[in-house]
């Protein structure tokens, strides 16, 4: 005797070996031996053989007629050798009923199961609807394959031009247009971004990591909406000095400007002069708004995207030749021993006399014309003290750092500068704590820690940057944190540090600014008036969106900074080129701030020097490969630079690590701070 039956879903045949009470022992065609429960055995035959059985049964589901077969059942259940009868008109022989099981079970819209054996038909509203779904996805189907042959030929369809950043970045995966690109690309043995380049979706491999920032960060598109430009108080008083900024020549959000007074009494008082969009721009107004959402001005090499419209940003600059609205510190000085005697804080009109940038004047100044005095420039006196000053000021806070556990800033390092003009990138090595960023970045800290401390002084909050050990006691690592209180930064040695200087390209600073201007303005009565009060939620939700905000820009920035290295090296036909050794398998190029990993490389040295034949570089998934040909030793500035390096990551592991050398290149728009990608913390410019 054979059996017909249902084992886990499935339709098998065998002849039976031997019965045992509810059970059978049956073989299969295969050789292969299972026990079936009689409950699952749908039909007992003697002939034709399970093979052949199973065969016939196969051509027979294969030859009904299933329309016929829904009419034929009617609405009720029925068993198949019921609706078998009606359907062959006669009592189905076994092939005949096992090939109906077979056509029921696998029509599932037409028939659906009740038991074993049992089926009842589909009601013909829902029968309708799943057979229009079908031939939907039939026409779906034949639609899809006209995308996959057209982007196989090398052509983007018309009707994904307008998708192309959803089908990248976002996609439906279930919609004909992403299931037609991830086939081809797969056909093709590429990504869907690089296929996207292929055909023209993309224009290039810059425009994809820009389209990828913007549809991310600004999905509305980085554009302002049409605003009414405020005005500064009318009633400002007019600073007596001549001020003057000092910034890249790319630089267009100039946020502070100095200027110097020699007093009667040989005392002379230095001004820093900040730019004050906080006196016409206001909390929870429109403008407010665009600021808030955005956070901070997007860097990149050649391009930025700012956070305030153009319109504001030209209104509050600091242009020469223009009477600027600004917060201004004012430091009377000793300078026989440039001891502070007094500050104050006042808002005012300041004339801006010159804007001078650091392209003009970085081979002209430097320490040697400095100490000697020689040299013909703008501004000469006034900068020539200033120098003074800012020398004692960062001895103060080296003394200051000396006190936290920490070593002096390193002098030698060396930072990068970025121009791109159509398309054409020139990398600019530059000795970072050069004498006019040294001057800029001392009296924005000074401004930044003086402001912070008035903030606390008069119980007024606001936005610190602070660095110190974390949780883990006496052996955490050193930590920076973005605090509503004043709290040391230890990386910089001052008591506390409140980002104020920039308020046009930071939103922290436009906050502090309205702290800082309630203070001036009010006095004892600041905490009563100024727009956050202490414990202000908003204010706390400012700092986690500032924070959050500020490190995919950041990224952002590094991305776009290493894909120009790697135009940098197709551009200069880069074949062969020196690294320096950062630690284990990463090295960083020499000329460019490029860090790379060179997986398999032999144990060599930190800071040595090795030769390196490029292999490839991909400006999209933005890698690089090369092979390494000789070692050197290591020069003794790449030695003396990576000994202070590991004393940095052992005493902080901190981005904010040189955060005074971040300063001294804040209005160097094109600058990079280069990263280790392996540990995330900076990495030394040898």
């Amino acid at each position: 005797m054979n059996v017909f039956f249902e084992e886990s879903g499935d339709f098998k045949v065998g002849a039976v070996l031997s019965q045992a009470g509810e059970a059978y022992q049956v073989e299969m065609p295969s050789g292969k031996r299972t026990k079936v429960k009689s409950r699952d055995v749908l039909l007992q035959f003697d002939k034709p053989s399970p093979a052949e059985l199973l065969e016939q049964a196969k051509a027979v589901a294969g030859e009904v007629d299933l329309e016929f077969l829904w009419e034929v059942a009617g609405q009720d259940e029925f068993g198949f050798t019921e609706l078998g009868a009606e359907y062959f008109g006669h009592a189905p022989l076994p092939f005949e009923a096992a090939g109906l099981v077979l056509a029921l079970h696998n029509a599932p819209i037409y028939f659906y199961k009740k038991g074993r054996g049992r089926y009842k038909a589909a009601p013909e509203q829902s029968l309708r609807a799943a057979l229009a779904g079908i031939e939907k996805k039939k026409q779906q189907a034949i639609v899809q394959a006209a995308y996959v042959e057209e982007l196989k030929a090398g052509n983007l369809p018309e009707v994904m031009r307008p998708l192309v950043q959803q089908l990248l970045f976002k996609p439906d995966k279930n919609s004909i247009e992403f299931k037609a690109l991830e086939t081809a690309a797969s056909d093709m043995q590429t990504t869907a971004q690089r296929l996207m380049l292929s055909t023209g979706g993309v224009a290039s491999a810059k425009e994809l990591h820009m389209s990828r920032f913007l549809f991310e960060h600004f999905p509305r598109g980085a554009g302002f909406p049409a605003v009414t430009v405020p005005g500064a108080p009318a009633d400002l008083p007019l600073a007596r000095v001549a001020a003057f900024s000092i910034d890249d020549v790319t630089t267009t959000e100039i946020d502070d400007a100095l200027s110097v007074e020699h007093l009667a009494d040989g005392l002379v008082r230095v001004g820093i002069h900040i730019a004050a969009p906080g006196l016409a721009i206001r909390p929870d107004d429109a403008l407010d708004k665009i600021a808030r959402a955005r956070m901070s001005t997007v860097y990149m090499p050649g391009d930025k995207i700012t956070m305030l419209p153009d319109e504001v940003v030209e209104a509050f600059t600091l242009a020469e030749g223009r009477d600027c609205p600004a917060l201004s510190l004012y430091a009377t000085l000793n300078p026989e021993n440039w001891s502070v005697l007094s500050t104050e804080t006042r808002a005012e009109r300041v004339p801006i006399k010159t804007n001078l940038r650091l392209n003009d004047l970085d081979a002209l100044v430097t320490e040697e014309v400095l100490a000697n005095g020689s040299g013909d420039y703008p501004h000469k006196d006034e900068l020539g003290l200033l120098w003074q000053w800012a020398l004692q000021l960062e001895a103060g806070r080296m003394k200051k750092r000396e006190a936290f556990g920490l070593k002096p800033e390193q002098a030698n390092r060396v930072d990068f500068n970025f121009y791109v003009t159509d398309d054409i990138v020139t990398i600019v090595r530059r000795k970072r704590g050069a004498p006019l960023d040294k001057i800029v970045a001392e009296l924005m800290i000074f401004a930044n820690s003086t402001w912070g401390k008035l903030l606390h002084d008069s119980g007024v909050p606001g936005i610190y940057r602070s660095q110190g050990p974390g949780a883990g006691g006496w052996n955490a690592k050193i930590q920076v944190r973005m605090v509503t209180h004043a709290a040391p930064h230890q990386g910089l040695g001052v008591d506390q540090y409140a980002w104020s200087t920039s308020p046009l390209r930071r939103y922290t600073d436009l906050v502090n600014q309205w702290q800082i201007l309630a203070c001036a303005e009010h006095g004892v009565t600041a905490p009563l008036v100024a727009p956050f009060k202490p414990r202000d939620a908003t204010l706390f939700s400012i700092v986690s969106a500032f924070d959050a905000a500020y490190a995919a820009y950041n990224e952002f920035q590094q991305n776009m900074e290493r894909y120009w290295c790697l135009r940098w090296l197709g551009q200069e036909n880069a074949r062969q080129v020196d690294a320096v050794v950062l630690k284990d398998e990463v090295l960083r190029l020499v000329e460019i701030p490029l860090v790379i990993r060179l997986p398999g490389m032999p144990q060599v040295a930190r800071g040595a020097q090795v030769r390196m034949d490029i292999v490839r570089w991909d400006e999209v998934d933005l890698s690089l490969e090369a092979r390494l040909l000789e070692v050197a030793e290591p020069t003794p500035e790449a030695a003396a630079e990576l000994a202070f390096e590991e004393e940095e990551e052992a005493a902080s592991a901190s981005a904010d690590t040189g955060e005074a050398a971040a300063e001294e290149a804040a209005e160097a728009e094109g600058s990079v701070t280069v990263t280790d990608p392996a540990t995330q913390t900076d990495v030394p410019a040898a």
